[in-house]
C-alpha cells in the first residue's frame, strides 16, 4: 500500500511538472523592456499587408508549439561614442568632433517592422556599430555646412542640426535617437586656437575699452552726482528759503488774524457795552416812562377825565336848555305853519324887541351929556338934521331887511292897519 501511494505521488508530481512545462511551452511572457517576435504563421496588418510573424510588446500570448518560434529583442538604450577626425567644415577647415548619442530599437507602429527586419537574430554589437557609422556620416555632412565658429560657439544648434539630419536615416533603420550631445571640437591646424586668441584679444580690447568707458562713465556719473548734489543742495536751500518765507507769511497772516480777532473782540466788547448801555437806557426810559405815567400822565388823565365829567355836568343844563329851545322852536314852527300868511308878521314882531336891543347895544358905550346944535342957516342946520332922521331910520330898516330878509316897515304898517281896522261884523 505504501509503495502504491509513493507511485501515485510520483506520478502526480510528474504530471504537474509536465503540465507546468506544457504551460511554459505554450505561453509566451514578454517584459516591458523587450519585444517578442513570434514567427511561423502568417498575420495580416491593419493596412492589409501580410507578414509571417507577429510582435508582442509586453504582456503574454499563446503560441503553437513546434509551429511557432519566439525570439526576443531588447528595447534598452544603447550609448554610442560618435567621433570624426579631419572632417572639413565650411571654409575647408578640418575639425575633430567628439560626441555621445543614445539610440534604441523603436517600438513605434511603422518603425517596429523595420527594426525586426534588420536586427532580429543579430548580435548585440551589430546595432551600436551600424548606428555609429550612420551618425558619423551624418556628422561629416553637417560639419560641411557650418563654420568652425558656429560649431564651437553654438554646440546646441550644431547638435540639433545633426539630429534633424540623422533622424530620417535612423528611423529608416528602425531605431530612435534619444539624445545627441557634442562633447569636444578641436582642430590640428590651430584655427580654433587662433580664433580663440583673436576672440581673447578682442575681448581684452573690449574689456579695456569697456573699462575706459566705465571709468569715463564713472567720472561722468561722479560729476553728475556732484552736480546733482549741488543742485539738490541749492534746491534744498531754495526750499528752505521758500518754507521760511511761507512761515513768515503764515506768521504774518496769523498775527493779522490775531489782531483782527483782537479788534473784533474789542468791537464786540464795545458793541456789547453799547447794547448793555442801550438796554440800560431803555430800562431807564421805561422807568422814566412809568414814573412820568405815574407823576404826570395819570394825574393829567385823571384831571382830564374830571374836567370831562365837569364839562359834561356843566353842559347838561345847556343841552337841556337847547333841547327846550329846540322844542320851543319846533312848536313855534308848528304854530307859524298853522298861522299861514300871518306867520312872518308874527315872527317879525317877536324879533323886533331883540333887534332894537341889539341896535341900542351898539351905542351902549356912548355917553351923550350934551348936544349943541348950531344953525348955520343952511341945509346943515337943525331942520336939516331932523329931516335926515326919517332917511336914517329907513336906511336902518333896509339893512335889517338885507340881513334878515324881513321888511320891518311893511310889517309894522300891516300890524298898524290891522290894529286900526274895525272889527268885522
Amino acid at each position: 500500500m505504501a509503495e502504491l501511494l509513493t507511485v501515485v505521488v510520483i506520478m502526480a508530481v510528474v504530471a504537474v511538472m509536465l503540465a507546468a512545462l506544457a504551460v511554459r511551452w505554450l505561453i509566451v511572457i514578454c517584459p516591458p523592456n523587450q519585444i517578442a517576435v513570434i514567427t511561423g504563421r502568417t498575420n495580416e496588418l491593419p493596412d492589409g499587408k501580410t507578414i509571417g510573424y507577429r510582435v508582442l510588446r509586453g504582456g503574454r500570448t499563446m503560441r503553437w508549439p513546434i509551429i511557432e518560434r519566439v525570439q526576443f529583442m531588447d528595447l534598452n538604450t544603447i550609448a554610442i561614442e560618435v567621433s570624426v577626425t579631419n572632417a572639413y567644415s565650411k571654409g575647408a577647415i578640418p575639425l575633430n568632433v567628439q560626441g555621445i548619442a543614445n539610440v534604441k530599437i523603436s517600438s513605434r507602429q511603422g518603425l517596429l517592422e523595420n527594426s525586426v527586419e534588420r536586427f532580429l537574430g543579430r548580435s548585440a554589437e551589430y546595432i551600436p556599430q551600424l548606428a555609429k557609422e550612420t551618425l558619423e556620416a551624418n556628422l561629416r555632412g553637417v560639419l560641411a555646412t557650418l563654420t568652425p565658429e558656429e560649431v564651437n560657439e553654438d554646440r546646441l544648434k550644431f547638435a540639433q542640426t545633426l539630429i534633424d539630419e540623422a533622424d530620417d536615416d535612423i528611423k529608416t533603420l528602425g531605431l530612435e535617437l534619444d539624445v545627441l550631445k557634442i562633447q569636444n571640437v578641436t582642430d590640428e591646424v590651430g584655427y580654433l586656437d587662433a580664433v580663440g586668441r583673436r576672440q581673447t584679444a578682442l575681448v581684452l580690447k573690449e574689456a579695456r575699452v569697456a573699462e575706459a568707458l566705465r571709468e569715463t562713465e564713472a567720472e561722468e556719473e561722479e560729476a553728475d552726482a556732484r552736480k546733482r548734489a549741488e543742485i539738490a543742495r541749492v534746491e534744498a536751500n531754495l526750499k528752505i528759503v521758500e518754507r521760511e518765507n511761507e512761515l513768515r507769511v503764515r506768521r504774518a497772516e496769523l498775527e493779522s488774524i490775531a489782531v483782527a480777532k483782537e479788534q473784533e473782540a474789542l468791537v464786540e466788547a464795545d458793541r456789547s457795552r453799547v447794547v448793555a448801555e442801550q438796554e440800560l437806557e431803555k430800562q431807564r426810559i421805561e422807568l422814566q416812562t412809568h414814573r412820568l405815567e405815574a407823576d404826570v400822565i395819570a394825574p393829567a388823565r385823571a384831571s382830564r377825565q374830571a374836567q370831562q365829567l365837569e364839562a359834561q355836568g356843566a353842559a347838561a343844563p345847556i343841552i337841556e336848555d337847547g333841547k327846550a329851545q329846540i322844542e320851543v322852536y319846533r312848536r313855534l314852527v308848528s304854530e307859524f305853519a298853522e298861522a299861514g300868511d300871518d306867520a312872518s308878521q308874527i315872527f317879525v314882531l317877536r324879533l323886533l324887541p331883540e333887534i332894537i336891543d341889539r341896535i341900542v347895544s351898539t351905542v351902549e358905550g356912548v355917553s351923550i351929556d350934551k348936544v349943541t346944535v348950531i344953525d348955520s342957516g343952511g341945509n346943515d342946520s337943525i331942520p336939516g338934521l331932523l329931516g335926515q332922521l326919517p332917511a336914517t331910520v329907513i336906511k336902518l330898516t333896509e339893512q335889517i331887511e338885507n340881513a334878515t330878509g324881513v321888511n320891518i316897515l311893511s310889517g309894522l304898517g300891516t300890524v298898524v292897519d290891522s290894529a286900526e281896522a274895525p272889527p268885522a261884523e
